[in-house]
């Protein structure tokens, strides 16, 4: 039998020369690159943010660093990431070694950069283009839900603050009506019409401020009806002003973060499909990085295209060459936009697929399937007869846009024996038509069937829908954390970049080599390193394998 032999252990106790732990760190570890890329962020207009005296704070590009690196390594908890800091040897070489409690992360993550991280997002992917890993020239778009930090049940709805409100209006009519009636005893035709239909809480004010200066000695009735109004429906009526002004153009809003929006979600606590309070944030990617993102309230994709790329816009100084969407983007009002922007729209429509179905384009009742004579606009319906242009409509969106359409009617249904296939109205058949949007959708069905667009398609799932199942089942990140618009887009802004850097760390892209260039002590004491970094990548997508980046770091 063989001798068998265990490898030493030299056991808990200290040595006299120790090792330094963080060479125990791969050179293409993901935290060397946060250390490297955050080091070339141009934070200046962050430590303009301190004001100096009092206690020594701790340098903003450290704790950016640290951040980076939780939301990277799907540690979003200030308590965890405090934690780390004592315990991780990745987390203690991020920060040096220092170790700023929970409660010092947060107010920097929730007070600092909050106003701020947009522009380091926006820096970050200008360094990915720098790399070639990504080219601005192209965005996929989507969306999805993500559920807010709120109560599922303390929803308020908009039909039913209308409803109540006017309810209440009605009474505080009536109730004045009877009050003025019994001052001006002599003049009976003095009743609610001369009162205001509408009326808000500060005309109520003003109105009972007038009362109580005519009725110097009220009855008893009297007063009990000023004491109603001031008490009980003033209040309510202030109340239900102030949940139309929170509601804005939505329909509904939650009481524990007044910014969330009731929304259908895919999957829930019920896996029934019901309501919850949430955020509908859309990004754009590219080679599967995060180029944009944006937080919306609204609950469709449509009404958020506009905004989204013109913030990319705003961010970058100019805008994508095409633009990649799917169905729940195609509208009017974008296609005309894109066409107004000069931008290459593969965005698809209602029934694209449907429509190239056989099923679809053999059925001769549909009014996409009837012949239309553009020259004496009128239609013909399957049986030969002419449907004619009997009149024209607006239609507005919830945006306020507004889309001209046009009625045609045939003229006598009667008898017809193709009748219960092509129509189930009582009278003739009347069809409604947006020539506008037929027009934009045979341009956009010109470009999705093109070469070009059949790539982009079939590059669309690949690349955005990814990115979300990324986020949400790899990176568990199903809920906001924080309440309010301005905090939740922080925190997704925060995922956005940890997904760019696993992205780029996962391409290869690491720092192999530092060399130290030169040495100078400054007016603080505090010594200016200039440092060379090679980049190198295993992606075919980089343009060139080696790139010199070159970062001025403080060091004590």
């Amino acid at each position: 039998m063989a001798k068998v032999t265990f490898k030493t252990q030299t056991g808990n106790f200290p040595e006299l020369f120790p090792i330094n732990i963080f060479d125990l760190i791969p050179e293409n570890h993901p935290v060397r690159l946060v250390d490297t890329v955050v080091n070339q962020l141009d934070i200046s207009d962050i430590t303009s943010l301190y004001l100096g005296g009092g206690c020594s704070a701790y340098h903003p590009r450290m704790m950016i660093k640290v951040l980076f690196y939780g939301y990277l390594s799907n540690t979003y908890s200030c308590r965890k990431i405090a934690k780390a800091l004592t315990e991780n040897i990745h987390f203690m070489y991020i920060s040096g070694n220092s170790t700023p409690n929970f409660r010092t992360i947060n107010e920097f993550r929730g007070k600092v950069l909050k106003d701020k991280i947009k522009d380091l997002f926006a820096e970050v992917v200008k360094m990915l283009v720098e790399l070639g890993y990504i080219s601005l020239d192209v965005q996929y778009i989507d969306g999805t839900k993500i559920e807010a930090k709120s109560n599922k049940y303390t929803f308020v709805w908009r039909g039913s603050v209308e409803k109540y409100k006017d309810k209440l209006e009605v009474k505080i009519k009536t109730i004045l009506s009877d009050i003025e009636n019994s001052i001006q005893s002599d003049n009976q035709e003095l009743n609610q019409e001369e009162l205001p239909k509408k009326i808000n809480s500060q005309e109520l004010k003003e109105k009972l401020s007038e009362l109580n200066k005519k009725l110097k000695e009220p009855t008893k009735k009297q007063s009990k009806e000023l004491q109603k109004l001031q008490e009980e429906h003033l209040p309510k009526l202030q109340k239900y002003e102030k949940d139309l002004e929170v509601l804005g153009d939505r329909n509904s809003y939650s009481k524990t973060d007044p910014d969330a929006t009731f929304m259908r979600m895919k999957e829930d606590h019920m896996r029934n499909g019901q309501l919850k309070p949430a955020y509908n944030p859309q990004i754009s990617t590219e080679n599967q990085f995060i180029t944009h993102a944006s937080i919306h309230q609204k609950t469709n994709d449509t009404n958020t295209l506009e905004t989204h790329l013109n913030g990319f816009e705003e961010s970058y100084g100019k805008q994508s060459k095409e633009i990649v969407a799917d169905a729940g983007y195609g509208s009017e009002e974008n296609y005309e936009m894109l066409e107004e922007k000069g931008v290459t729209g593969y965005v698809k429509y209602n029934y694209f697929h449907a429509e190239q179905k056989r099923k679809m384009k053999n059925n001769p009742f549909l009014v996409q399937n009837l012949f239309y004579n553009k020259e004496r606009d009128f239609y013909v319906c399957t049986m030969g007869q002419r449907m004619e242009n009997v009149g024209n409509g607006k239609r507005t969106s919830s945006n306020g846009y507004l889309s001209q359409v046009s009625y045609y009617e045939a003229k006598n249904c009667n008898g017809c024996p193709l009748r219960s296939m092509c129509h189930k109205a009582k009278g003739n058949r009347r069809i409604e038509v947006n020539h506008r949007l037929k027009e934009l959708k045979e341009r956009a069905r010109n470009l999705l069937t093109s070469d070009e667009g059949v790539k982009h398609r079939s590059r669309r799932p690949v690349e955005v829908e990814a990115v979300f199942g990324q986020l949400k089942s790899n990176n568990k990140f199903n809920r906001f954390t924080f309440t309010g618009l301005e905090k939740v887009e922080m925190e997704f802004l925060l995922m956005a970049i940890g997904h760019n850097l696993r992205k780029m760390a996962a391409k290869g892209g690491n720092p192999k080599k530092i060399a130290v260039k030169t040495t100078k002590q400054n007016e603080n004491g505090l010594f200016t390193i200039e440092i060379s970094l090679v980049f190198s990548s295993k992606s075919n997508s980089l343009k060139k394998s080696n790139k010199n980046c070159h970062l001025t770091q403080l060091a004590a």
